[in-house]
């Protein structure tokens, strides 16, 4: 496995366990369609949110969130509308972002953006 693919399978736990604390259900990790992967898939409370994650260990190129560009999006939207088929969900829905900033002290920064799109 590369560092990267291991750097963000750890932001995704991290970001996994970060929701739990706050009461979210998590439903499905790196649920997969096509060529489009969604990291997280959660409930709060009635709200079915489909959670991408970014992780980073420094901002020299930029924050971690400031990674998702419209292509990606659209990959998330489109696995988002397949879920929903397949899960037969007819209720309220969001896209949140999760970024990690992992530090070399080993402190985490976790930033979680509410409807990060629509």
């Amino acid at each position: 496995m590369s560092n990267n693919h291991d750097l963000g399978k750890k932001g995704e736990k991290i970001a996994a366990r970060y929701l739990q604390g706050v009461g979210y259900e998590i439903l499905e990790k790196n649920w997969r369609f096509s060529r489009a992967e969604i990291d997280l898939i959660v409930k709060d409370g009635e709200v079915l949110v489909f959670v991408e994650v970014k992780t980073r260990t420094n901002v020299y190129y930029g924050r971690p969130e400031e990674f998702i560009n419209e292509r990606k999006r659209q990959l998330i939207e489109d696995a988002a509308s397949q879920y929903m088929v397949k899960s037969g969900h007819e209720w309220e829905i969001r896209y949140d972002v999760i970024s990690v900033l992992l530090k070399k002290d080993g402190v985490e920064e976790i930033e979680h953006f509410k409807d990060a799109w629509f």
